[in-house]
């Protein structure tokens, strides 16, 4: 099974049945590359400045950081409903003997995550799917690959039917916001937003070194 089906099943499952309008930003190439050292000083947790340096941030450098956020804010809800998700289908999983008895715990998950959230997930783009992937490893500890990998393999016929529009995206991506400027910027944009009550906090599952991260 290639990563499209990996990634469309996983999220058929975990949260809906499939994503569309998948459209490459170019302007938001930047945020993968490696943290600049001077970058890395811009940004503190309890108050997001764009530059610490003596001159201040472009209105570029800012639109960039306000449409990241943007992101963040949209798709932290999912990642958040994917762990907790994650969390009750091995609950569930663990109570059920024969494959039949899956099938059938299978359908019904899917069909209520497809009409719970299925609408709202139409309008993500692809940068958003990669955002989402990014979250889902922070909010489970594991890699969108790892986890449909990890899952029994009872699984992989129900996902290898799920072919709709998929992302091109690495579903290995991990979540370093010690290592990635655009984690690094995202990590801070949730501690705020936690802070101010924008989004509801769940713990990383790995726990984050914050004052490690404030000494970049």
């Amino acid at each position: 099974m290639n990563s499209r089906q990996f990634f469309l099943s996983f999220f058929v499952f975990i949260i809906t049945s499939h994503f569309v309008h998948a459209q490459v930003d170019k302007k938001d190439a930047y945020l993968n590359e490696p943290i600049d050292s001077t970058l890395a000083k811009a940004i503190q947790l309890n108050e997001i400045l764009i530059d610490r340096t003596q001159n201040k941030a472009d209105a570029e450098s800012i639109k960039r950081f306000q449409i990241l956020q943007r992101r963040v804010y949209k798709v932290y809800p999912y990642a958040k409903i994917g762990a907790e998700r994650l969390v009750l289908l091995n609950k569930g999983l663990s109570t059920l003997k024969t494959n039949s008895e899956r099938k059938k715990y299978f359908k019904i998950i899917e069909n209520y995550l497809s009409n719970e959230f299925e609408q709202q997930l139409k309008n993500l783009s692809r940068k958003d799917g990669q955002i989402l992937v990014k979250l889902i490893y922070r909010q489970t500890g594991s890699s969108t690959f790892d986890l449909i990998k990890n899952l029994k393999s009872g699984w992989k016929a129900f996902w290898s039917n799920n072919t709709a529009k998929l992302f091109d995206i690495n579903l290995k991506t991990k979540y370093e916001p010690l290592v990635v400027n655009e984690d690094y910027l995202i990590e801070t944009i949730l501690v705020r937003a936690f802070q101010n009550g924008i989004l509801v906090n769940q713990d990383a599952a790995i726990p984050i070194d914050y004052p490690e991260v404030a000494a970049f």
